[in-house]
């Protein structure tokens, strides 16, 4: 049996620089964190030669092109496993639809369990890399790549995409104090609310193509990650929260349905309760919103907002990581 840990992510700015329709003219740039929820795939080999994936249903199959479970499929072929294995998974929180990057978690947690069940060693660029393949050239998703490589990684850092599509990963070298800082000031509430995030990322890619205006937003969203990059180099924090709001004031103008009338209003309630800045996140229309307020004023925000559920996090260091290996004697 093999178990596969695997980090949902928070992106902070720039996401949406991630689509090939903008880092195809110019590079693409997100901050970005992992963090200490997790979606565990389990791998394990089974006694008959059948494939049994489970996941929110089960299907048991003879042979690979029978799965429906694309992201399955897909990673069975491109390993190269074709039978007799049982694959499920758990996540921490809910994960499908809220903008923690699930789908991209799944793909490289997978992809990580499938090699070590074929006894191989997979490194982070490997997996981010052939995520990518999965989702995007294989199954058509019409996502960027910022998810993949922030789930293989870990850690905090600064994402760059660029037109020849490689991906550059660089670390945020702060201090403890200033990560300390950061996660004590997040604020990250559960609305309740899922969508398909699919709809809006064509549509924000379609805009990205064929609106000037559209790029040239994505662009400022660049130099905001680029501006954050930099101050917490400098271990300065004093403008995050302002780079937050500046962030999502552009990014929702991207497509119509980044944000609804009642994100809208939980939002201007968050400000006006102490709230510096803050975003849906991923493609946005629901899942989880983040903020970013003092201390001293989250229990205020969350009493104006009571129908949201605060959740705790903390940053992760690590990306996909192998948590248990252990033959089980079939042959």
């Amino acid at each position: 049996m093999i178990i596969s840990r695997t980090p949902l992510r928070i992106s902070f700015v720039g996401g949406g620089s991630d689509l090939s329709a903008f880092y195809r003219y110019a590079p693409g740039a997100v901050v970005s964190t992992a963090i200490n929820k997790y979606i565990y795939i389990t791998v394990n080999q089974k006694f008959d030669q059948k494939i049994r994936a489970s996941y929110s249903r089960t299907e048991i199959v003879d042979s690979v092109d029978e799965l429906e479970h694309e992201l399955i499929r897909e990673a069975m072929r491109l390993v190269g496993v074709d039978g007799a294995i049982e694959i499920t998974s758990i996540s921490d929180i809910p994960s499908q639809g809220t903008g923690l990057g699930s789908s991209s978690v799944y793909t490289v947690g997978l992809l990580n369990a499938l090699y070590a069940y074929q006894h191989h060693l997979a490194g982070e660029e490997r997996l981010a890399r052939e995520a990518c393949q999965i989702e995007i050239e294989r199954c058509g998703k019409p996502i960027g790549k910022q998810d993949q490589y922030i789930a293989a990684y870990g850690g905090f850092k600064y994402i760059r995409f660029n037109p020849d599509e490689s991906v550059f990963v660089d670390p945020i070298i702060c201090s403890s104090e200033t990560r300390r800082c950061l996660e004590e000031r997040l604020l990250l509430l559960y609305t309740g609310l899922t969508r398909r995030s699919d709809d809006i990322l064509s549509e924000m890619g379609s805009n990205t193509e064929q609106d000037e205006a559209a790029r040239a937003g994505l662009q400022r969203m660049v130099g905001m990650a680029n501006q954050l990059h930099e101050a917490l180099l400098h271990d300065d924090v004093n403008g995050f929260g302002e780079v937050l709001h500046a962030n999502w004031m552009e990014k929702r103008r991207l497509a119509d349905g980044i944000t609804r009338p009642c994100i809208d209003e939980w939002y201007e309630l968050a400000r006006a309760h102490g709230a510096i800045g803050g975003k849906i996140l991923g493609a946005g229309g629901g899942g989880f919103l983040l903020l970013y307020a003092p201390v001293d004023r989250h229990d205020e925000i969350c009493r104006a907002l009571p129908g949201l559920r605060p959740i705790p996090f903390r940053f992760e260091p690590q990306g996909s990581k192998l948590i248990f290996v252990e033959e089980n004697g079939y042959k």
